[in-house]
C-alpha cells in the first residue's frame, strides 16, 4: 500500500509495511546524482593533491637546483651500470653478479663528493677484508674436516660480526667507517655461510669485489665530472651564512630593545632576527660536511689536506657567541621593563657595541668568503673594544641614577624609618633595570666571545695558508691605518674636551 505526503514543498514517497512500519521511497534518478556527485568530489579532491604535491616539488627543485642535477646524475649512473645487462660480451664477463654493481650504485651514490668517495671506499674495503677473511676461514675449516667444519665457520662468525659490531660504537671509528663496519659484517656473513654449500667460494668472492669495484668507480667519475657537488664547499659556505646570520640577530635584537624597531623603520620583527636559532642547530650538519670533506681532492680554493678540522673550531665560537644572543633576546623580551631614563643612558652605547661587534662578525665572514686574510680586522676590532669600554663606563655611572637623595641625620627611632624609606626607593627602580644591566653584560660578553672567533678565523687562515691582505684604500685612496690614526687622535680630542 502507497502514499503521497507533501512535505517542505515536496513530495515524500513511502512505503506503508504489512507490519506498521513505512519505508520512505528515493527515486532512482536521486541516487545516480549522488553517487556521481561524491565520485566528482573524490576527483576533484585527488587532482587538487597532485597539484599541491607538484607545486611543492616545483618549489623545492627551484630553490636548490642541485638536488634535480643529482637526482640526473643517479640515473645516468643506473643506466651506464645497467649495459652491464644489456650487452652480452659485458653480461658474459662479470656473469649474474652484475646485479652487485646496480646494488653498489643505488647505496653508494650520495650528494656530494666526499660522501660518495667515503661511501665507495668503505664498501670497497669492507668487501676486500670480509671476503678475504671469508675465503681464507673456509679454507681453514675446510682443512679441519667435515666433522669440525661447522664448528669453525660459527665460531669465526661470531667472534668476528661481534668485534665489528662493538667497532661500529667507537666514535672515531663511526665517524668515518661505520658504513665500511657494517658492509664487512654483511660480506663475511655471506661468504662464510654460503662457503659452507657453495663450490668454487674464491671465483664467487671474485666477481662480487670486481662488480663492486665497477660500480663504485663508476659512481665516483659522474660524481665528480658531472656537475660536482663538494661538502667542504657546501662546510664553507655554511660558516659564512651562519656569521651573517648571527650579525643581523645581534644587531636587530639591540635594535629592538631601544628603538623599538628595526632597520626597514617597522615596528614587525623582521624574520632573520631569529637566524641565531639556524646557528645553534647547525653543529650536526657541520661535523656530517667535515667528515666527508676530508675524502674529496682538492677542489677550487681548497688543497686535499684543508683544515676542515679548525672550520669545525669556528663553527664552535659562533655557536658560543649565538647562546649569548638567545640570552639577549630573552631580555629584549623581559616582562620588567626599565624606566625611559635608564634606556637613554644605556641605548647609544648598546646600539654602538652591538653594531660594532656585528662589524667584526661581517668582517670575518668577508675575509673566509674571499679565502683572504683581513686588513681591517684589527681596525674593527679596536672600534669594538672602544665601545666595549663606553659601555661598561656607562654601567658604572649607572647605581648614581638609582640611588635616593641624602639622609638627614636624625636619631632613634625617625633614624630607621627614613633608611627604611630610602632603601624602598632604591628597590623597586633595581629590580626595573635588571633585565636591562643584563642585556648590557651580555653584550660585553659577546663582545669578548667575538674576540675567540676572531681568532679562530685567523688560525684558519694561516693554516689553509689564505692570500695576504691587501691594503684597502677608501675613495681618496688615503690608507686604512692612517684613518684609524686619525679616528684615534679625534676620539682623544672629544674626551679631552668632556673632562674639561
Amino acid at each position: 500500500m502507497s502514499q503521497a505526503r507533501e512535505m517542505n514543498n515536496g513530495l515524500d514517497w513511502t512505503i506503508k509495511m504489512v507490519d506498521g512500519t513505512s519505508e520512505a521511497l528515493v527515486p532512482h534518478e536521486g541516487r545516480l546524482m549522488k553517487a556521481w556527485n561524491y565520485l566528482v568530489g573524490l576527483l576533484s579532491q585527488f587532482v587538487l593533491n597532485i597539484r599541491r604535491f607538484l607545486q611543492k616539488a616545483w618549489n623545492l627543485g627551484a630553490d636548490d637546483p642541485r638536488k634535480v642535477i643529482h637526482c640526473l646524475k643517479v640515473g645516468t649512473a643506473l643506466s651506464v651500470v645497467s649495459l652491464f645487462f644489456y650487452m652480452r660480451p659485458l653480461y658474459e664477463g662479470v656473469g649474474k653478479n652484475a646485479m652487485w654493481a646496480v646494488m653498489t650504485v643505488v647505496v653508494v651514490f650520495e650528494n656530494t663528493v666526499g660522501a660518495t668517495i667515503s661511501k665507495s671506499f668503505n664498501r670497497i674495503c669492507g668487501t676486500f677484508l670480509a671476503g678475504f677473511l671469508g675465503v681464507g676461514v673456509n679454507w681453514v675449516a675446510d682443512q679441519s674436516g667435515e666433522k669440525f667444519e661447522p664448528f669453525i665457520i660459527g665460531a669465526s662468525l661470531f667472534l668476528l660480526a661481534s668485534a665489528a659490531t662493538f667497532s661500529r660504537f667507537i666514535p672515531s671509528v663511526k665517524a668515518r667507517f661505520d658504513y665500511g663496519a657494517m658492509i664487512f659484517i654483511l660480506t663475511f656473513s655471506l661468504v662464510s655461510v654460503s662457503g659452507y654449500r657453495v663450490e668454487e667460494l674464491f671465483a664467487l668472492a671474485h666477481s662480487r669485489i670486481s662488480t663492486i669495484i665497477i660500480g663504485t668507480s663508476l659512481c665516483i667519475i659522474v660524481s665528480m665530472l658531472v656537475c660536482p657537488i663538494w661538502a667542504g664547499t657546501n662546510l664553507h659556505n655554511l660558516i659564512i651564512r651562519n656569521m651573517d646570520k648571527l650579525s643581523c640577530s645581534l644587531e636587530g635584537c639591540v635594535i629592538e630593545c631601544f628603538d623599538g624597531s628595526t632597520e626597514d623603520g617597522k615596528n614587525e620583527p623582521v624574520k632573520n632576527l631569529q637566524g641565531y636559532k639556524c646557528v645553534l642547530a647547525s653543529k650536526a650538519a657541520e661535523e656530517t660536511m667535515a667528515n666527508f670533506a676530508r675524502w674529496e681532492p682538492a677542489h677550487g680554493h681548497f688543497n686535499f689536506r684543508h683544515p676542515w678540522k679548525q672550520y669545525l673550531k669556528v663553527g664552535a665560537s659562533i655557536r658560543s657567541c649565538a647562546y649569548c644572543v638567545e640570552a639577549l633576546y630573552g631580555c629584549v623580551y623581559s616582562e620588567t621593563q626599565a624606566p625611559e631614563s635608564i634606556k637613554s643612558h644605556l641605548s647609544t652605547t648598546c646600539l654602538r657595541v652591538s653594531s660594532k661587534s656585528s662589524n667584526v662578525i661581517r668582517e670575518l665572514a668577508k675575509a673566509i668568503k674571499a679565502t683572504r686574510k683581513s686588513s681591517m680586522i684589527d681596525f674593527v676590532v679596536g672600534e669594538m673594544d672602544d665601545a666595549v669600554k663606553d659601555l661598561q663606563s656607562c654601567l658604572t655611572d649607572l647605581p648614581n641614577l638609582l640611588l635616593p637623595l641624602p639622609i638627614p641625620e636624625v636619631s632613634g627611632i625617625e633614624s630607621e624609618k627614613a633608611e627604611r624609606s630610602a632603601a624602598s626607593l632604591a628597590t623597586t627602580p633595581l629590580l626595573d633595570v635588571v633585565p636591562l644591566v643584563t642585556l648590557a653584560s651580555l653584550l660585553i660578553e659577546v663582545a669578548g666571545r667575538i674576540k675567540g672567533v676572531v681568532d679562530e678565523v685567523e688560525g684558519l687562515a694561516d693554516m689553509a695558508e689564505f692570500e695576504p691582505a691587501v691594503q684597502e684604500k677608501l675613495k681618496h685612496n688615503q690608507p686604512m691605518n692612517e684613518i684609524a690614526l686619525q679616528k684615534q687622535n679625534e676620539e682623544g680630542k672629544h674626551k679631552d674636551l668632556e673632562r674639561v
